[in-house]
């Protein structure tokens, strides 16, 4: 700490204000102007660094050069002996979360009314908008906007702080963050966060914001001015994340009291969640703000404003001015990544969102191939290369890039149908990244890598209901009634490492390497959102994506004695694609949304009655009024939740926890299923009434591969439901049960069944027509299962959404887009469309799922999968100490 009275050039110091990340500030005397300032004094790691002094000084001339009343004002840089400082000037007041009289705690929500009258949060917000309109006219972003950097002095004028806030190089979302309702700036260089419940959704999702993200943080301060409820707020940081990914602020007209709806339109604009949606510009913001005029009212219905004694608004803020002058200290410490050896850099590779799925190294370790949706909805490969940063397509269409061999050799799946996550499904081939047609192998397969020699295939594929690895292809090691994903070999060939998935609906699973002759010798604890597993160079270790619970999506490192740790937190969650030798990560960040799309009875059109961004429609009431749903995002809890909604749009009936299965034909009753290591199943009475527990019997899990979408299916007397489930050591089998009895299978090698209108028979998937006793994959059994006979004109791509009340044909739909929807004469085979269903908004959209007919066939739902990636990026960690990693 520098001592009362030393001297900085010109500059006198005659106390200390406080000490931030970036450095310690002083108020100081102007000899030469007689003047108060403030004086930043930066830390050693950017004194002594010329280049970072460099980028100060131009950030500092940048901030400078806007000279707006609204925008704190910087006046000199200089060096004084060892010393690095910055002079900005020293303000009287106190900031807008003082006025806000919102001193967050971990335990306590801001208050529920506002604190500052609305004429005044209006003449704030006016003088806000029109210091970011200055700044962004000169290309300055100011990128961490909230009350703690707004400053309001003792005559009233507004004064925005610490501009030039770099974009972060660095986030952690730990436990240590979580329990705040805001992320700090940690010291270490760098590692600069913007605050969570500010952040845009861009910023959320790791990726560069433009202008139009301070506008988001601006709608967030404006709202919480005129209601005095953060628009955001959440129990923890995650949690407050997915909100401003998915969610939308309450209305304001029901949560403060006065507030226009010309004002709540302007905010609502301001708070959308694509960039190109709101206001386009800061002027544009704050020239209606004046329109609005002084609010009629305003004094009667708002709180009137908590009076504050002398003392307190002329006294110096010391995090203020820490905050003030930490502005362009931060603002290079972001950049200067290789100077102030941050632990992690992110550098793009592709400057476009897209449906990435997978994207991998070639064998110089500078080449990159990845297979991606960037036109239609079908898989196509891609390459980066050093010397042309734009994506060269390889001609290649409805193909799946798997890996690339020691030898510059593609493993591919071509004629590939997504099913799910970042699954897909077709024959599987090799082609040389240098051209030529791909040679096809083996159908069926779904996953397969190298061996390091690049002789050998290991392969995952689906055979006879229960999921195999092999390695090489016929020599099976592992098999399961769930579903693996992501196989890799080790780089010496000694342990192939995958994720086992419990259940097919969900990428919840564990971590497991086996042995060359199949011995477990690592499982991992549970995980949410498996999606990414490499091995680091020296094979002795892996790094795989996944969290604890649904919003904690982090990279974590594996050893082969089984201990797991956190490798990197980020915000958006990192999905992990490869690592290259050297140790540089390819990585993206993943955003998937279900769209849940739904035209009730006299709809003309359709309408999105999507809850919580994870919405899948089950099943329609009789008269096509109600629909049962089930929301898997993880906000509602680990296990979901079993939902009703009027088709009209009334607000959401949360049943209980669980996958909604089927609603009864009466429709009193909701069946569902809670996830876990042994499943439970349950009935949820839709209105007033107890939930039950019927009688599982050695079922395990439930669903089968659900290509029929129901999950389960009633008989009409309501007294007994037919299903799909897995017994351990078993196939997926077809079971009746009744409402007070224990299931009974009725056929084996079973993935999806349907009871006919009339009760009488049972249409059954089976997983290969060959494991059939009719000999064809669908078949139709005896309520019983006495007797069987084969369903010809059927494929594996059909999905059975319901029978006709006829009894004799059956409603299909396949998930590619666009996604036809036909009548299937069960008799004669013939197909009749019914509609042809499209996304409006095609961007992302991998697949149309849960397709659901109601009896009026005019009345249907479905939800559309999409799928959005931030740009590929390579990443480096400089402290993760390992061999293979480099260290600069």
């Amino acid at each position: 700490m520098l001592a009362a009275g030393t001297k900085l050039g010109p500059y006198e110091i005659v106390g200390a204000i406080g000490t931030g990340g970036m450095g310690e500030v002083y108020r100081a005397r102007d000899t030469k102007l007689d003047r108060d300032v403030a004086i930043k004094v930066l830390p050693p790691h950017l004194a002594d660094s010329s280049a970072a002094l460099e980028r100060f000084e131009r950030e500092a001339k940048a901030v400078a050069a806007l000279s707006h009343p609204n925008i704190l004002s910087i006046f000199d840089f200089g060096r004084e002996g060892g010393a690095a400082y910055a002079v900005m000037e020293l303000l009287d007041g106190e900031t807008l979360r003082e006025k806000l009289h919102d001193v967050p705690r971990p335990d306590a929500l801001p208050p529920p009314h506002p604190t500052v009258p609305l004429r005044k949060a209006i003449e704030y917000a006016v003088q806000i908008a029109r210091g970011l309109a200055a700044a962004h006219s000169r290309g300055v972003i100011h990128r961490d906007l909230k009350p703690e950097n707004v400053f309001v002095t003792s005559d009233g004028q507004v004064k925005i702080l610490d501009f030039g806030l770099a974009r972060q190089t660095l986030v952690f979302a730990g436990e240590d963050a979580t329990a705040s309702p805001t992320i700090e700036r940690h010291t270490e260089a760098g590692a600069v966060l913007g605050t969570v419940g500010y952040m845009s959704p861009e910023q959320v999702r790791g990726e560069p914001g433009d202008h139009r993200s301070d506008l988001f943080s601006f709608g967030a301060v404006l709202y919480e001015l005129v209601s005095g409820r953060r628009a955001f707020q959440r129990g923890t940081s995650v949690e407050t994340m997915a909100a401003i990914l998915r969610e939308e602020a309450p209305e304001l007209t029901s949560t403060a009291s006065g507030v226009s709806h010309e004002l709540t339109r302007i905010i609502q604009h301001c708070l959308e969640k694509n960039p190109a949606e709101r206001f386009q510009s800061a002027s544009d913001v704050a020239f209606a703000l004046e329109a609005l005029g002084a609010p009629s009212g305003s004094s009667p219905s708002t709180a009137p404003a908590i009076e504050t004694s002398p003392a307190r608004r002329r006294r110096m803020l010391a995090v203020a001015m820490a905050a003030a002058l930490a502005a362009v200290g931060a603002f290079f410490a972001g950049r200067a990544t290789r100077t102030a050896r941050t632990d992690v850099s992110f550098t793009p590779l592709t400057y476009q969102r897209q449906a990435v799925f997978r994207a991998l190294f070639a064998r110089d370790g500078k080449t990159i191939i990845f297979s991606s949706l960037q036109k239609g909805t079908s898989a196509e490969l891609y390459t980066l290369s050093p010397d042309y940063p734009e994506p060269r397509s390889l001609g290649l269409r409805d193909v799946q890039l798997l890996a690339v061999s020691s030898s510059d050799e593609l493993a591919v799946l071509t004629r590939a149908v997504h099913v799910g996550q970042r699954q897909f499904i077709g024959t599987l081939a090799r082609r040389p990244l240098g051209g030529g047609a791909p040679r096809e192998i083996l159908e069926g397969v779904r996953e397969a890598d190298w061996s390091p020699n690049g002789a050998d295939l290991a392969i995952i594929r689906e055979v006879n209901g229960r999921d195999r690895l092999e390695f090489p292809i016929g020599k099976v090691l592992y098999d399961v009634s769930g579903y693996l994903g992501d196989v890799r070999v080790s780089p010496d060939g000694a342990h192939i490492a995958f994720f086992e998935h419990p259940a097919r609906y969900d990428d919840r699973g564990q971590l497991v390497v086996i042995d060359l002759s199949g011995k477990k010798l690592v499982a991992s604890a549970e995980y949410w959102g498996l999606e990414g597993l490499a091995w680091l160079p020296d094979g002795r270790e892996l790094l795989f994506s996944g969290g604890p619970d649904y919003a904690q999506f982090v990279v974590h490192r594996a050893t082969l004695s089984g201990t797991v740790s956190v490798a990197l937190a980020s915000a958006g969650g990192l999905t992990l694609h490869d690592i290259a030798r050297d140790g540089r990560w390819l990585a993206s960040r993943d955003e998937i949304t279900r769209v849940m799309m739904v035209r009730g009875p006299g709809a003309l059109e359709e309408k999105d009655l999507s809850w919580l961004g994870m919405s899948a429609p089950v099943a329609f009431s009789g008269d096509g009024r109600t629909l049962l749903f089930r929301e898997e995002s993880g906000v509602v809890g680990n296990n979901y939740a079993v939902c009703l909604r009027q088709t009209g749009g009334s607000p959401v009936v949360r049943l209980g926890e669980g996958l909604a299965m089927a609603l009864s034909p009466d429709g009193k009753w909701a069946l569902a299923f809670v996830p876990g290591l042994r499943e439970r199943l349950v009935l949820y009475p839709t209105g007033a009434g107890e939930s039950r527990q019927l009688d599982s019997g050695p079922i395990q899990h439930y669903g089968g591969t659900s290509t029929i979408a129901a999950v389960a299916s009633w008989f009409p007397d309501g007294r007994r439901f037919v299903f799909c489930g897995t017994e351990p050591g078993r196939d997926s089998r077809c079971y009746v049960q009744a409402l007070d009895g224990s299931p009974r299978s009725i056929a084996d090698h079973a993935l999806a069944a349907a009871v006919s209108p009339d009760g009488r028979r049972v249409l059954v998937q089976h997983s290969e027509a060959s494991v059939s006793p009719a000999g064809s994959l669908y078949a139709l059994y005896d309520a019983d299962g006495a007797s069987s006979q084969s369903v010809n004109g059927l494929d594996k791509n059909d999905t059975v959404i319901r029978w006709t009340s006829d009894s004799r044909s059956v409603i299909v739909s396949h998930g590619l887009l666009p996604a036809r929807v036909e009548q299937f004469d069960l008799a004669t085979g013939r197909r009749t469309l019914i509609r042809v269903i499209e996304p409006m908004n095609p961007a992302g959209a991998v697949r149309v799922v849960w397709i659901t007919v109601a009896n009026d066939p005019d009345v249907y739902a479905y939800t559309v999968r999409q799928q959005l990636q931030s740009p590929i990026q390579c990443l480096r960690l400089r402290s993760l100490r390992c061999s293979g990693f480099a260290s600069e």
